[in-house]
């Protein structure tokens, strides 16, 4: 049992480090988003010296101070003592977010990503598939940036919102609903480390090793960094959607509408950035019209969530749809009766296609644990959340006994 206590312990701690990198991360991505925005043409470089159009200024207040920042186009002069990299944040993100992907999903991915249903795989091939999907992904996208297509932002960002829906189809087709909604996350997240450390990073270097050798550098790498920051601006607020949706089975209930969820909701994050990107630089011109859209986007999509899912359908008039019933996977043999009777009576109010408890409209978790099959393919969960920490019933709201949960530990120790 001591496995089982470590593998909680290692994800909440990863958790936690990928919650606090990503804090820091965004903040400071919006930051220099709003920054870039509010700046005007600096006023104190008197016209003619050529410097003017290059150099840009804002003024900012915080706590009890007032700051002057600065903007060079290019570079400045002269290469200054001090410099801060904002590097750091965006990759311990994603360093931590890929190994948090690999504890919970990769080591546990026959509790959470492999759903025999959609695609029989091994606990290897589905991490394999994982890993090579997100490689291959950034190197797609990358590839269309640096092609023609790059040149026109209209054009590259229609293009890389119709590849993210894609490929949210392509892991529905692979993966159960919940990792197929992490793993378009973690592709898109791939994406904005990658742009980082493949572009920003390596752009900048070259601008500073240009000044260093008394050169003028070459505008060109402003200008990929900004493009690729502005994918990232654009992003950020669907890719926390999706990093938060394996918290709730709702979004993930029905696969097949995984990629229309996902383009709706890439369309309302996108669209709030947009409003705070264009506020920002001119209060006069807030286009209040991306609200409407964004919020008729977020309705669409819980309506098509609502409409997908078991409880749903049912609430809705439609004929409920019962889950495909689980393939045993190798070594998984069915729970003694003792066993399916206690988890029967005890959870399946809940988990269930039609959940009775009142108030549920949907198996939490979208765990369903009312047939033999479905209780041996939850295993690992039980044991973590009913004997484990006793979470499970919540408060014990269904009174499950001490001598119960002793039957199940029972059980569950001959299944290892």
């Amino acid at each position: 049992m001591l496995d089982a206590y470590l593998m909680e312990w290692g994800s909440q701690l990863l958790r936690w480090l990928h919650v606090i990198t990503a804090i820091a991360w965004i903040g400071s991505s919006f930051f220099f988003i709003h920054l870039d925005a509010s700046l005007r043409p600096a006023a104190d470089i008197p016209p003619g010296e050529g410097a003017a159009p290059s150099q840009f200024l804002a003024w900012q207040v915080h706590g009890g101070g007032f700051y002057e920042m600065r903007k060079y186009l290019v570079a400045p002069p002269r290469m200054p003592e001090e410099l801060t990299w904002h590097k750091w944040q965006s990759y311990w993100t994603w360093i931590s977010g890929f190994f948090l992907l690999v504890w919970v999903y990769y080591a546990q991915s026959e509790l959470y990503l492999i759903d025999p249903a959609v695609m029989a795989l091994s606990p290897f091939a589905a991490g394999a598939i994982g890993i090579v999907a997100l490689a291959g992904g950034w190197l797609f996208y990358d590839v269309m940036c640096k092609s023609p297509l790059g040149r026109n932002d209209v054009v590259l960002g229609v293009l890389g919102f119709g590849y993210v829906v894609a490929a949210s189809w392509a892991f529905a087709q692979v993966f159960s609903g919940r990792g197929a909604l992490i793993h378009t996350g973690a592709l898109m997240a791939t994406i904005m480390t990658a742009n980082v450390f493949f572009n920003i990073m390596p752009g900048q270097r070259k601008v500073i090793a240009a000044l260093t050798a008394g050169e003028k550098p070459d505008p060109k790498y402003g200008k990929q960094a900004k493009q690729r920051s502005t994918h990232n601006n654009y992003i950020t607020l669907p890719v926390l959607f999706l990093m938060l949706s394996n918290h709730y089975p709702v979004t993930y209930a029905n696969s097949a509408v995984i990629p229309a969820l996902v383009a709706l909701i890439i369309v309302a994050g996108a669209l709030i950035r947009h409003f705070y990107n264009v506020r920002h630089a001119d209060h006069a011109k807030s286009p209040w019209w991306t609200w409407a859209v964004a919020i008729l986007a977020l309705w669409f999509a819980f309506w098509l969530a609502m409409a997908s899912s078991p409880g749903g359908r049912e609430r809705l008039g439609l004929s409920p749809r019962e889950p495909a019933k689980p393939v045993l996977l190798a070594g998984m043999s069915l729970p003694p009766v003792e066993v399916a009777n206690i988890v029967s009576g005890r959870c399946a109010m809940c988990h269930a296609p039609e959940p009775s408890w009142p108030g549920i409209q949907m198996a939490p978790k979208g765990v369903f644990l009312h047939e033999p099959e479905r209780i041996a393919a939850q295993a690992r969960a039980i044991r973590t959340q009913a004997v484990m920490t006793h979470a499970m019933p919540p408060n014990n709201l269904t009174g499950m006994t001490e001598a119960e949960r002793h039957v199940l530990a029972a059980w569950l120790a001959k299944t290892r």
